[in-house]
């Protein structure tokens, strides 16, 4: 249960400011929002999952403190990487937009390629060499799915009018923050 809180909790904060939440509001305003959280959730549960197995794998290989501390590590360059920011450009806004074949298959497939390599990937994989693959796995995906969701929700109320220097400050404190605890927690 540790697990998939933490990481629910985790990639919800990372996914905040996301190009994948730009993704999804763009998605949203073409087709319905079941067909674009169904996608979401998909494409997330997959990139997930080899994460986790990835995770675990490395996990087993390293001993627990090299693990805490390059853990702490990520997390701090997630936190420098989150206040960077990301953008969706027009062109990937455009494509988002003319897609219109299968909406489902259109966003799942979008999801998945955007995630690889992304930090919430990463985030996942991090989490999973210390913690339950499982509850990993389930958190992260839920963490991602509900923040794409909120996106979807606030976007449609807001239009352009989000806050999104106060998210990504937020996310990347919250990063170092949890990049700290590791670190400590290993040192200590």
């Amino acid at each position: 249960m540790y697990a998939f809180l933490l990481s629910t909790a985790v990639i919800f904060v990372a996914e905040l400011g996301d190009k994948s939440q730009l993704m999804a509001m763009t998605f949203a305003t073409r087709f319905k929002i079941w067909h674009v959280l169904v996608g979401i959730t998909a494409a997330t549960a997959l990139v997930h999952l080899a994460s986790v197995g990835l995770g675990a794998a490395v996990g087993t290989a390293l001993p627990t403190t090299a693990i805490s501390v390059l853990a702490g590590v990520a997390f701090l360059g997630f936190a420098a990487w989150t206040l960077r920011g990301d953008e969706l450009s027009e062109d990937e806004a455009s494509k988002a937009s003319r897609t219109t074949v299968n909406a489902v298959f259109a966003v799942a497939a979008a999801f998945f390629l955007a995630e690889l390599g992304d930090k919430t990937m990463l985030a996942t994989i991090t989490l999973a060499t210390d913690q339950n693959w499982f509850g990993v796995w389930l958190g992260s995906t839920l963490g991602m799915v509900a923040a794409d969701a909120l996106a979807i929700v606030v976007g449609a109320m807001l239009g352009k009018h989000l806050p999104e220097r106060v998210i990504r400050y937020g996310a990347a404190a919250a990063f170092a923050v949890f990049g700290v605890i590791l670190i400590l927690s290993a040192v200590l």
